[in-house]
């Protein structure tokens, strides 16, 4: 397939281009220039219409939450009944027939990283999911991305009648869960081969692992400015990758931010206030993080936010003062470097997926129509 004449947002490159892009068994085989095709072979004419890679987000829900409670009202994306769950896979909760699933790729988004929510100190497993799909095998293009922790007030909310009423409570049972987990894989370390001096099998030390070897990055759910410091506080004393999740009050403590240099994922924004610890929520905050030099994305928490509406979200942080190009770079390349698959989407690039949004112009502004969406080379709205 070939498509021909687009004003190419690549994503990579600031300012857009004309051109054609080849597509090859579901790759970007050539971006730019003018694409020989073979005879027959498909072509759209994106003549007026602007192409941009299929838009990611790091942060959702979407699948787990189950949109307007269409199997039953069932929400699987929090485990009630105990505050760490590690070894609990987003994935086994996806469901690919979600209502909001047509709907967000109708958007022109193509991938997530969609996973547990944040009423546990420990949530589980994060993966990174194609919006298309009879079922989650098919979908999914990478498991595990991340490892769900959570500060501030939802495990205090959710646990306060159980174990867990204070700040401090929190951070002491996931560095306990983070210990009880490194003398785990010290012991099978030291067991070497002789199966006889394997510790027992614990399936919640054995999922947090891949944290402990650098494998996968604990995903930090933390919006106040003092849950974000402790993140980043026990992130170092383990030793382990962090990103950052809301970071409602990042704008506050820029150059604490600046000095620790990890990711940040900025959002649900369209939102009001629904608690204390979202009081200073800025749409200034993903502008300022950006200008920082920070790797932004924004994200949409869907379904707090519906999925569909990521490109919206940036159109609003371009209004509150953020770099148009930073803006678009935060829902394409950021959200695919954040959970760890850049190599395969987030920008126009040979060898990428063919993961492709045509546009009649801006989509980061709302009276704008996506006229296609590509996905995996195939055309599916």
């Amino acid at each position: 397939m070939i498509i021909r004449n687009a004003t190419i947002n690549d994503a990579i490159n600031r300012e857009p281009y004309k051109g054609d892009i080849l597509v090859r068994d579901g790759k970007l085989a050539a971006v730019g220039g003018r694409a020989e095709g073979e005879q027959g072979e498909a072509e759209i004419d994106a003549g007026g219409l602007s192409a941009y890679p299929g838009f990611v987000d790091a942060h959702s829900h979407i699948g787990l939450d189950n949109y307007g409670g269409a199997t039953g009202g069932s929400a699987d994306y929090n485990e009630n009944t105990d505050i760490i769950t590690p070894h609990l896979r987003g994935s086994d909760s996806y469901y690919p027939r979600d209502i909001a699933i047509p709907a967000a790729l109708a958007g022109g988004v193509t991938t997530v990283a969609a996973g547990p929510g944040s009423a546990n100190v420990l949530g589980g497993m994060f993966f990174a999911v194609k919006l298309f799909g009879n079922t989650v095998e098919a979908a999914t293009l990478r498991d595990p991305v991340a490892m769900k922790c959570a500060f501030g007030e939802n495990p205090k909310r959710c646990y306060k009648d159980k174990n867990n009423s204070a700040r401090m409570t929190t951070a002491a049972k996931l560095r306990e869960a983070l210990f009880a987990a490194r003398e785990y894989l010290m012991r099978k370390e030291l067991a070497g081969d002789d199966r006889g001096k394997l510790p027992k099998y614990d399936m919640k030390a054995e999922a947090l692992i891949p944290v402990l070897e650098r494998r996968i990055p604990l995903k930090a759910h933390a919006h106040r400015s003092d849950d974000i410091m402790t993140a980043l506080r026990i992130a170092r004393e383990f030793d382990v990758r962090i990103t950052l999740e809301h970071c409602t009050e990042g704008h506050l403590i820029v150059d604490e931010l600046k000095e620790a240099g990890v990711p940040v994922a900025v959002g649900p924004t369209l939102t009001n206030a629904s608690k204390l610890e979202l009081i200073n929520k800025s749409w200034i905050t993903p502008g300022v993080l950006a200008a920082a030099g920070l790797q932004v994305s924004i994200i949409t928490d869907a379904p707090v936010i519906p999925q569909q509406y990521l490109p919206l979200c940036a159109g609003l942080a371009v209004k509150a003062g953020m770099d148009p190009f930073a803006a678009l770079q935060a829902i394409t390349i950021n959200p695919a470097k954040h959970v760890g698959i850049d190599d395969r989407v987030g920008s126009l690039e040979p060898g990428k997926d063919a993961d492709i949004v045509l546009a009649d112009g801006d989509p980061t502004v709302s009276d704008t129509k996506i006229v296609r969406v590509i996905l995996n080379g195939t055309v599916r709205v």
